[in-house]
């Protein structure tokens, strides 16, 4: 409730000064849309020629190489790259984030209900006057209204002097909304469990399964790059972004990896493709101390056991061995890895020397987002730059480095004419820019945005969150839940619940358990109790609304969530499902509680059935569970089960019908 108070405070305090400003940038936008827009040029006909159909993007009633379904990949973007201009290049190398209005209209003014629009420019701004074609979506809205506005995005692009269409990619939305960011993005989308869910239910064919659903339900709305999977190693337990992950294991990353990629790209990339962005390359999960990159006191990625290597491998046996199209870089400043100091994005010798030399990777190289520049409005710093060793230099000597190592795309941003200062004053050969352009135009052929950007309004809502999909999400989501604890109770296990219970809850919704059992509000009353509650995580550091939207600090259960945990226990016998986004300290619950869930985004009915038998719990811990916050401190950041005596061992998972089974390191 504190995190939650903190970001209304935050977002309130936003709108009030946007409230106050947005008239006079209301009249300022629509100037600058208006110019944006006169300056296109006709939409692009259909045109025949030699038997063929063809769009004539530029207009100029010839088909051209790049026009032609026919002609190669290679002439093709050799073809386009020839017609654009510095500017057109330059633009092509930015993605940002991009909003809409919920009815699917192009947003083309800051609007106090959508603070996010006055952090990046408008949509005409960002595709006519700077170029852009390569989108970030926020919003998880209607399925009919995200293909409508997709397709007027479209629309605009191919309105421009080549027509280029744009790319449109998304963050993961597929996760069962635990949370208020979750929820935002996730919109009608089928519901699974977290990644970290996806490792524990240890089964590549789901996962392969789960991709391919991502793959339909994302290009019925448009969305053709997937900004994942994340194949960070959770080796520091402390992380707030360990649940976007695999888990600690490297091998079981990399198999998981690998189904991923393909259920999103298929074989190799084509028209019926999602390109997948993996990340964060050299893998960014060693954080020191387990402090979040994206904030200063978090940049330094340690190895103190020597496992730089094997943080790297789930990129080059699982990733780039199903042909990822895509990779980012990391934020971190890796301590001892390199001789530069600065974070991975601008180092030579991790983007060319390492990741496009030594391990032969063709495909795009992004940065993360806002290395280059902080985010501001009305003054006011919202997001620092985690431009983590180039701190002191400005945004356009940033991108010269960040070039210079080798990235390809600049996530985050919106300022193509750094780039262009940087060709036009020669401290950057244009030479250099083509070879970038060239591998985002290739995935664009590579996906048949040229031939048909185009998709059907009226299936969308046919296809995002389809029956089976969900049906699909509820049982991966049943096969992610770890039974950690059944304790005996009359010469028999507590789990499963029988007929005839009387049920204390705390988090779960009653209406739907009582569907299972009686609900009582006294736990005196009852004869079991049923909590659902989140792993441990500290207050924010600072006060900025990001750091709020990360759980980082100590792992250990304590003060009030503790207490109301044993209070509980002390009365009656009691199940605690406990989500974990990230590993959780939890000897006292361990020892108090008969039974005791893990779960990495799940339902209440999915929690239901497993509490009350109507399937069985065959998950499998994809990290272990230490046992104190002495362990965890003593542990090295870049090594897998490393802590003393863990409470729960990695693979550790318990069964209904053999309640001794677990699992055990590497399996």
């Amino acid at each position: 409730m504190v995190v939650l108070r903190r970001i209304v405070i935050v977002v309130l305090s936003i709108l009030v000064v946007v409230a106050v400003v947005v008239f006079g940038f209301r009249a300022y936008y629509a100037i600058l849309s208006g110019g944006a827009m006169a300056s296109l040029g006709p939409e692009a006909p259909v045109t025949i020629a030699a038997g063929a159909a063809y769009r004539d993007l530029n207009k100029n009633g010839i088909m051209d190489p790049y026009e032609s379904a026919a002609a190669r990949v290679d002439e093709r973007v050799q073809d386009v790259l020839s017609r654009m201009t510095l500017e057109e290049k330059a633009g092509m190398m930015f993605i940002n984030m991009i909003t809409m209005h919920p009815d699917g209209t192009l947003l083309e003014r800051p609007t106090p209900k959508n603070p996010f629009t006055f952090l990046i420019p408008t949509t005409s701004t960002m595709i006519v006057r700077r170029h852009m074609n390569h989108f970030n979506i926020l919003q998880g809205s209607d399925p009919v209204a995200m293909a409508r506005w997709y397709n007027s995005v479209q629309k605009l692009a191919e309105r421009s002097r080549l027509g280029i269409p744009v790319t449109i990619a998304s963050d993961p939305r597929h996760g069962y909304p635990s949370g208020p960011v979750a929820a935002m993005f996730a919109g009608a989308f089928s519901e699974w469990p977290e990644p970290l869910g996806l490792a524990a239910a240890r089964d590549t064919q789901l996962v392969e399964e789960f991709a391919d659903i991502v793959r339909q339900e994302y290009r019925a709305v448009g969305i053709r790059m997937a900004l994942h999977p994340m194949l960070d190693l959770a080796t520091e337990p402390r992380w707030s972004r360990i649940m976007g992950t695999f888990g600690e294991d490297g091998d079981l990353t990399a198999r998981t990896a690998r189904a991923y990629v393909r259920g999103l790209q298929g074989e190799s990339l084509d028209t019926a493709s999602v390109a997948t962005m993996a990340k964060h390359f050299p893998g960014g999960g060693p954080q020191d101390d387990g402090w979040e990159a994206h904030f200063s006191y978090g940049k330094e990625q340690v190895y103190p056991g020597g496992q730089f290597d094997y943080h790297m491998a789930p990129f080059v046996t699982g990733a780039m061995a199903a042909g990822t199209a895509q990779i980012m870089v990391s934020y971190g400043v890796g301590v001892g890895i390199t001789d530069e100091n600065m974070g991975f994005a601008f180092s030579r010798e991790i983007v060319t020397d390492l990741l496009r030399n030594e391990l032969g990777f063709d495909g795009v190289i992004s940065t993360d987002w806002a290395v280059l520049s902080d985010k501001r409005v009305l003054g006011r710093t919202l997001l620092e730059s985690p431009g983590w060793g180039v701190e002191d230099l400005p945004p356009v000597d940033r991108a010269e480095k960040a070039l210079n190592a080798g990235v390809d795309l600049f996530g985050g941003e919106s300022n193509p004419e750094w780039i262009v200062e940087l060709v036009e004053t020669g401290r950057v050969d244009e030479e250099r820019l083509d070879s970038s352009v060239s591998k985002l135009l290739r995935d664009k052929f590579l996906l048949g945005l040229f031939d048909d950007p185009y998709v059907d309004e009226n299936a969308a809502s046919k296809i995002v969150g389809a029956a089976h999909f969900m049906e699909a999400g509820r049982r991966a989501q049943q096969a992610s839940i770890v039974l950690l604890k059944n304790a005996d109770m009359d010469g028999g296990s507590l789990l499963p619940l029988g007929e005839g219970e009387r049920l204390f809850i705390q988090n779960v919704d009653s209406s739907l358990t009582a569907r299972y059992a009686a609900v009582v509000d006294d736990p005196a009353a009852a004869t079991v109790a049923l909590i659902r509650t989140h792993a441990p995580y500290e207050p924010p550091r600072g006060s900025t609304m990001l750091e709020s939207l990360f759980h980082q600090g100590d792992l250990d259960f304590k003060g009030e969530q503790l207490e109301n945990i044993l209070a509980i226990t002390r009365t009656v016998p009691t199940i605690v499902d406990i989500y974990m986004d990230r590993p959780a300290v939890m000897p006292e619950v361990a020892e108090s509680a008969a039974g005791i869930l893990a779960n990495f985004g799940a339902s209440d009915e999915v929690i239901l059935d497993a509490v009350f038998g109507r399937f069985e719990p065959t998950g499998r811990l994809p990290l272990e569970l230490p046992s104190s916050m002495q362990a965890v401190r003593e542990q090295l950041e870049d090594v897998p089960y490393d802590s003393e005596n863990p409470l729960f061992p990695f693979g550790f998972g318990l069964g209904y019908s053999d309640p001794h089974t677990t699992g055990g390191q590497g399996e």
